[in-house]
């Protein structure tokens, strides 16, 4: 078989399959070359969902005649200096220009400061057109029409337009989070005008634009440093979560990247603190030595590769988690929009158990109103029943710090403070109350339907799931006993021995003293075994072939075996939901005080193990809005 030198057009084809995978690909390179070239405006048009029109137009340095020459030209670049290991610019291989231009309908206009007038080249299908002058302002556009008509086959591949529109959207964001000096405009025949004015240095303000305003009163600020390697952004408390990992942001030295290892260190971070099936919110900016991050794994630059993978792994779970003990007894503010909503009742009335014109369900008495199904006791006010309390089973509450039991045919709420109720000696004289300007969480002021703790705060109330909440104060202790000391083992009557790999088995011994701290003795048999001689005694009992392998094959990934941990620590959780306090278990004033107080002292206490929060706050100026006094 003869050896054939392929043409130009082909090679650069080739290299768009690589380069260009969709039309997201095209607009990523574009508008890093307009970022690398100093623009502080960028604005980009689509048609087709990008496959029809691509248009990104910037105020950067613009192009010469040579420039532009050049620039379509592949390994032709202004961004290196004869070495990978000092890479500071966005783009460098050399490759986007011609490979977009060997696929589409290339064109770029581009004028310096100060020229006299703009200058325009064309690719179409791999043919280069002559440098030409054309009008045009200081900066560059460049223009991609009918993106794969040189090579249909790929058209075939794409997705729908709204599909590859959004993922467009989504290249802009994570741009636009990673710049926040730069205005971003987004528009265009196939989409509404989406714009990220720009905002300084403050990137929580470039943040908010794009994840939400709500993201900037969820949000904890990260600031961590280990080794040269700087961690920066800000990680969401755990009760802010998504149904997906599209609101994850992580950047290497400014670039937005889709690393994996760092993804997997987000998740670690937030382990037992986020439900099954949800994800944090986060952003991440990771800021080393370029030497020690090998950005040129793959054309579209978006994985990276650490030097020290486990040390990056390591400075990620740490911080968030430090972060998150520092500030994680907050809890979302979305749990609080959620009860406002579902207190509001429009034009003040709910009539005959149904929703009309989008008000609530229930049925109007003339005492308030009543939930269907429900009814009020024979000569009493109405009652704030909920389906697990029925007329028979009144209401257990605490009123102005002391824990008492409505009697039946009250309204729910024990009127500790008539003379009546003093009297007759069926209530005890309630203490002074506490201070409750002096504690975040306030004081105790009832606890409802057994279960529910309310408290009163200097400018709110609190609501607290006791349940929930001690069951996180019992994990954190747990969780503290896990790392305070070793763990107490089980000996084997007969040492396990498990055959593996040789480079497995040195992979564990390099992490034998760690594991031994966790319960796991292991120790070399031989050249391509180990002995297991204890186990941690929290597991009970344990597939030891299967748990060394996990182990070694995560630490072949990630230098770290951190999934014996999280595996005792999933221990831990179950264990505190058991041996938590219960719902429908009646408290003293003394006893919620102290859950509260705890719980201001406990991190992560805003979320129990399974990521639900623990308690809901309402301030007053919500509250008062609610009845239409301010």
């Amino acid at each position: 078989m003869t050896v054939k030198q392929l043409s130009e057009t082909l090679i650069n084809q080739i290299a768009a399959g690589e380069v260009i995978e969709r039309p997201a690909s095209a607009a990523k390179e574009l508008i890093e070359n307009a970022i690398d070239a100093g623009a502080s405006r960028i604005e980009i048009a689509t048609a087709g969902g990008g496959k029809a029109l691509l248009r990104v137009s910037d105020n950067g340095s613009g192009m010469d005649e040579s420039d532009l020459t050049l620039a379509v030209r592949r390994h032709c670049t202004s961004k290196l200096d004869g070495s990978l290991d000092a890479i500071m610019s966005l783009g460098f291989r050399g490759e986007a220009l011609p490979s977009i231009g060997s696929v589409a309908r290339l064109s770029i206009v581009s004028r310096q400061k100060g020229a006299a007038s703009a200058l325009k080249i064309a690719l179409e299908g791999g043919r280069v057109s002559p440098v030409g002058p054309a009008p045009g302002n200081p900066g560059t556009v460049v223009e991609v029409r009918d993106l794969f008509f040189a090579t249909p086959a790929r058209l075939k591949f794409l997705k729908s337009e709204r599909a590859e529109a959004a993922a467009i959207t989504e290249v802009v964001k994570r741009m636009a989070i990673a710049f926040p000096h730069i205005r971003f405009a987004l528009s265009g025949s196939d989409r509404s005008t989406l714009e990220f004015n720009a905002t300084g240095e403050d990137h929580l303000a470039r943040i908010a634009q794009v994840l939400g305003a709500d993201f900037r009163d969820n949000a904890i600020a990260l600031d961590a440093e280990r080794e040269g390697v700087v961690l920066g952004g800000f990680a969401g408390v755990p009760t802010f979560n998504r149904g997906n990992g599209a609101h994850q942001y992580a950047f290497v030295n400014g670039r937005p990247v889709q690393d994996k290892l760092i993804l997997s260190a987000l998740r670690g971070a937030y382990a037992e603190t986020v439900p099954s099936g949800r994800y944090p919110v986060a952003v991440l900016s990771l800021t080393l030595d370029p030497a020690l991050v090998d950005v040129n794994v793959h054309p579209a630059k978006s994985d990276v590769r650490f030097r020290d993978p486990g040390l990056v792994r390591g400075l990620i779970v740490g911080a968030i988690r430090e972060a998150l003990t520092r500030e994680g007894h907050r809890a979302s503010t979305a749990g609080a929009d959620a009860m406002l909503r579902a207190f509001r009742v429009e034009n003040g009335r709910v009539e005959n158990g149904r929703v009309e014109n989008g008000r609530m369900e229930g049925r109007e008495s003339a005492g308030g109103f009543v939930r269907p199904g429900w009814s009020s006791p024979a000569g009493s006010a109405p009652v704030n029943w909920n389906r697990q309390t029925s007329p028979s089973r009144p209401l257990t509450v605490a009123s102005a710090g002391v824990a008492g039991l409505a009697e039946p045919g009250q309204n729910g709420f024990s009127a500790l403070s008539t003379p009546s109720a003093r009297a007759e000696g069926k209530l005890a004289e309630p203490p002074a109350v506490e201070d409750n300007g002096r504690f975040r969480l306030g004081a105790a002021r009832a606890q409802l339907h057994a279960n529910y703790i309310v408290a009163q705060t200097e400018d709110g109330l609190v609501i607290v799931d006791q349940h929930a909440a001690h069951e996180r104060l019992v994990f954190e202790d747990m969780r503290k006993a896990l790392t305070g000391r070793r763990l107490p083992s089980q000996g084997l009557l007969i040492p396990d021995i498990v055959d593996l790999p040789e480079e497995d088995c040195d992979r564990l011994m390099e992490h034998g003293e760690a594991l031994d701290r966790l319960g796991l003795a292991i120790e070399r048999f031989g050249p391509g075994a180990i002995a297991v001689r204890e186990t941690p005694a929290m597991l009970g009992e344990v597939d030891v072939p299967g748990l060394l392998r996990q182990l070694a094959d995560e630490i072949a990934e990630w230098e770290t075996a951190d999934s014996l941990f999280s595996r005792l620590e999933h221990v831990a959780a179950t264990m505190a939901c058991h041996g938590s306090v219960r719902s429908g278990r009646v408290l003293r004033a003394e006893e919620m005080n102290a859950l509260l107080r705890k719980m201001e002292d406990t991190p992560g206490s805003g979320q129990c193990n399974h990521g639900r929060p623990t308690y809901i706050e309402l301030k007053l100026a919500d509250i008062e809005r609610l009845f239409g006094r301010s």
